[in-house]
């Protein structure tokens, strides 16, 4: 004989309840609501508004990219206690849709940073931030799916956005920036596109985050490093496959002039296999490698080209991101 022992639905949305009111306590005190302005003849003109997530007690906040545009823009920081303060762009990455601000705030209370890969689909997370002007907005829903992809660019480059959080949180404009939080209060991803109704994406804060947000606070910038080819991911041919199990590659479309790339000798139609030792399934792969200390570097390159396994060496350039 079994016992049932599952909460009545009164209890369950009790449950429901308690961990998203606490996450609420927690959490809102550390977002704050942006105004963006941008210098005029006329003086400071307001050009956009989102939010934003304390890093540190002195002053360091976090938000999206592409709520502060270009990084000479200055706005003004509303606190949940009332405070306002001026900030100023520390550094922004497009290329992440990450930024950094710095106020004269001092005692923020800074939020704790989760781990975006722990995420299972159906966990509980809630969106804090500044929807519409409505300062402390708190929504809440589950995570929709893991391992989206998105889209981001510069004026003279473009990448993919890894491991991207769905969620059915309700997200609205003045939402970006601000923090996607699992049922403990840890911020596990920064709120930055609503793709449709019941359709919110966050860029997960990971150990690749992790880093662009160390190299916005120590040097205002983020180093990459830069190949100058565009490609797709295809699958190796099947005369050319080793047993490892690794049977994709990815495809030269083109090769930019005067690139590391087209000064190796890479051509289109190569398959690339393996750059500084490691495989390549995917164009993410080869981005995950592309990390500031191989600026310089020479590394070596495995490619097939009509059918031959041929070895290369280049040296990455640092990306110029613009």
């Amino acid at each position: 004989m079994t016992t049932d022992v599952r909460p009545s639905e009164s209890e369950a949305l009790d449950a429901y309840s308690q961990a998203v009111t606490w996450v609420a306590e927690r959490l809102t005190p550390s977002v704050a609501s942006l105004r963006v302005m941008r210098r005029s003849r006329g003086g400071q003109v307001p050009v956009g508004a989102g939010s934003a997530v304390a890093l540190t007690p002195d002053g360091y906040m976090l938000t999206s990219a592409h709520v502060v545009g270009g990084s000479s823009r200055l706005g003004r920081a509303t606190f949940p206690d009332g405070n306002e303060d001026r900030f100023e762009v520390v550094g922004r990455d497009p290329l992440s849709d990450l930024a950094v601000l710095r106020t004269r705030q001092e005692g923020l209370e800074a939020a704790e940073l989760g781990d975006a890969t722990q995420l299972r689909v159906g966990q509980l997370v809630v969106a804090i931030g500044n929807p519409h002007g409505f300062e402390g907005s708190v929504t809440a829903g589950v995570v929709s799916a893991l391992g989206r992809s998105l889209p981001a660019r510069s004026r003279r480059a473009g990448r993919i956005i890894d491991n991207v959080i769905q969620t059915d949180a309700a997200l609205n404009p003045g939402n970006s920036g601000g923090a996607l939080a699992d049922s403990r209060g840890r911020v596990v991803g920064v709120n930055t596109a609503v793709a449709g109704v019941g359709l919110g994406l966050a860029v997960p804060i990971n150990d690749n985050t992790l880093r662009v947000i160390g190299s916005l606070m120590r040097e205002g910038r983020v180093r990459r490093a830069y190949l100058g080819i565009a490609g797709g991911p295809r699958p190796v041919p099947p005369a050319a496959r080793d047993g490892s199990g690794d049977d994709g590659c990815i495809e030269v479309v083109e090769v930019v002039g005067d690139s590391p790339a087209d000064r190796a000798g890479i051509r289109p139609e190569d398959l690339i296999l393996e750059v500084d030792g490691t495989r390549l399934n995917r164009v993410e792969d080869l981005q995950q490698l592309m990390v500031d200390e191989l600026i310089g570097s020479r590394i070596p390159v495995t490619l097939l080209r009509q059918g031959r396994r041929l070895e290369l060496e280049l040296v990455p350039a640092e990306l110029e991101v613009g």
